[in-house]
Formats: C-alpha cells, sequence, structure tokens
C-alpha cells in the first residue's frame, strides 16, 4: 500500500517481458518463474540425461546411492513376509497369513517405485542379492514362531518409518519427485506397522508398545 495525495493505492506485482511467457515479479525484482523460450531451449540441450533437468537440486550419485538403500530394504521386506506367509501356522495363522501375503505384495509395489526412481536418475538398480542384507536398514529375521514373526515385522516396520521420514525430510525441495515417492511408501509402511501392532496385542493381550 502507498498514500498519494493522501489517498491509499493498492501496488501490485508486475512482470517484466511479455506477460504471456514470464513469471511475476517479487520484491527482490527476481523472477520466480523460468521465461517459457528458456525452457524450450533447456528441454533440447542435454537430452541424453532424460527426466535430469537443469531445475533438479539433488545430489545425483547420492541420491541413487540412498535409493539402492531403500530398493534393498523393501526386497528384504517381500522376502521376510513372503516366508513368514509361507510357515506361518497355528491357531489363528490364516488372517495372519493373509496380513503377510498382503504386505508382501504392497512391499513389492515399494520395490518397483524405487527401483523406477533409480532408473530415471540414470542408474541400474541393484537387484543383486550378493550383499543385499548389508545393503538393507532392516533385518530378515525369520522368527522361531508367529508372535516373534510378529514381532521381527514391526520392528522392521518401525525402522523404515523411521529412515523414510528422515530421508524425507533430507530429499525436501532439491528433489521433490523422490521426496513425494517417499512420503507415499512411508504412508503404506506407517499403515504396516500398525497392522503389525494389532495382531501382537490381539494374540498376546497387551500392547507391548505404546501407540
Amino acid at each position: 500500500m502507498s498514500k498519494i495525495n493522501g489517498n491509499v493505492e493498492k501496488v501490485l506485482p508486475t512482470r517484466i517481458g511479455n506477460p504471456a511467457s514470464t513469471g511475476f515479479m517479487g520484491r527482490s525484482n527476481q523472477p520466480f518463474l523460468t521465461d517459457v523460450k528458456q525452457l524450450r531451449v533447456q528441454a533440447r540441450q542435454n537430452i541424453e540425461k532424460g527426466a535430469l533437468t537443469p531445475a533438479y537440486h539433488g545430489d545425483v550419485k547420492q541420491t541413487i546411492d540412498i535409493l539402492q538403500t531403500v530398493l534393498a530394504t523393501e526386497i528384504v521386506c517381500v522376502l521376510r513376509y513372503t516366508m513368514n506367509a509361507v510357515v506361518a501356522c497355528g491357531l489363528s495363522s490364516q488372517s495372519v497369513k493373509e496380513e503377510f501375503i498382503e504386505h508382501a505384495k504392497e512391499e513389492q509395489g515399494h520395490m518397483q517405485l524405487v527401483a523406477e526412481r533409480i532408473n530415471q536418475l540414470g542408474e541400474k538398480p541393484n537387484f543383486n542379492p550378493e550383499g543385499l542384507a548389508t545393503r538393507s536398514a532392516s533385518q530378515y529375521t525369520e522368527g522361531a514362531n508367529l508372535v516373534e514373526m510378529i514381532k521381527e515385522n514391526l520392528i522392521a516396520e518401525r525402522i523404515a518409518c523411521d529412515h523414510y521420514q528422515e530421508l524425507i525430510r533430507f530429499f525436501g525441495d532439491k528433489d521433490p519427485a523422490t521426496r513425494v515417492m517417499m512420503e507415499g511408501i512411508l504412508v503404506k509402511e506407517v499403515e504396516h506397522a500398525n497392522d503389525m501392532h494389532d495382531l501382537l496385542v490381539a494374540h498376546e493381550g497387551a500392547p507391548p508398545l505404546a501407540k
């Protein structure tokens, strides 16, 4: 707002250049949108980089290294849930088996998403079983009985929740595509942790962990 001859006048944001192709100006006189013509030129440059454009502000190598770890974590989760679904036995085991199977399928979906993102960043996803356990944030622990299986899966999901929340904060605005992907995965991991907690309560009669 400014006063002219005692009257209040509202000052609106201004544009520079062609208003159809240029962004609004802020107080620092810096446009926050790139000119359309410049975007077209940039898109034609370095096309061998595929989806990586000048707007990407992340460290590509570091991001790939991180995602290879996430990929290994998801693979281990698929293997653990699948194995649990096969060998689970005892009273009330059928409903638990079904839960394990559902989680294995969802973890496989996460695995696919992460692998595709690694490919978009210009690297091959690492599916090599050699060294898989050391690359994974969670452990492959079988569990001696149904309750132990549920506990180990709950622990693994809690590890994933903590790890993925850290990664979401790390990627931030530097890599919104990877951040959004991780946010979607985190939502399901939180659901998985809650499912395992509920199963543990149902089989032990009292919640071992505070919700």
